[in-house]
């Protein structure tokens, strides 16, 4: 059983999907623009993960008031949620959670 916590890092980075300069502010993982991730993580923060695959955002979530999306591993296809962040794209959030409602005939 994995029992590392998590550990906060700021990071600034470059999205390796659409190419936008990101501000790390610790606790950001992915793009404010497309959404995307790195598979860098085994635990938040610790950059230990050897995957490196770009994580594609397909869901979405509603948990305890806020948004979460789901990113998938385009490389190992390994499922991580993250919580969204204020200055995130929420009209795409929002196309991606009625795309997933859409795929699962649940609208």
């Amino acid at each position: 059983m994995n029992t590392k916590k998590f550990q906060k890092k700021a990071e600034n980075f470059k999205c390796k999907n659409c190419g936008v300069s990101v501000r790390g502010e610790g606790y950001r993982n992915h793009c404010p623009t497309c959404l995307w991730s790195k598979h860098v993580d085994v635990t938040p923060g610790d950059r230990e993960e050897i995957c490196k695959g770009l994580m594609r955002p397909f869901q979405v979530e509603f948990l305890r008031g806020g948004y979460v999306i789901v990113h998938k591993c385009q490389r190992c296809k390994v499922r991580r949620k993250n919580k969204t962040a204020n200055d995130d794209d929420i009209d795409l959030i929002i196309s991606i959670a009625k795309n997933d409602l859409s795929r699962d005939g649940r609208n």
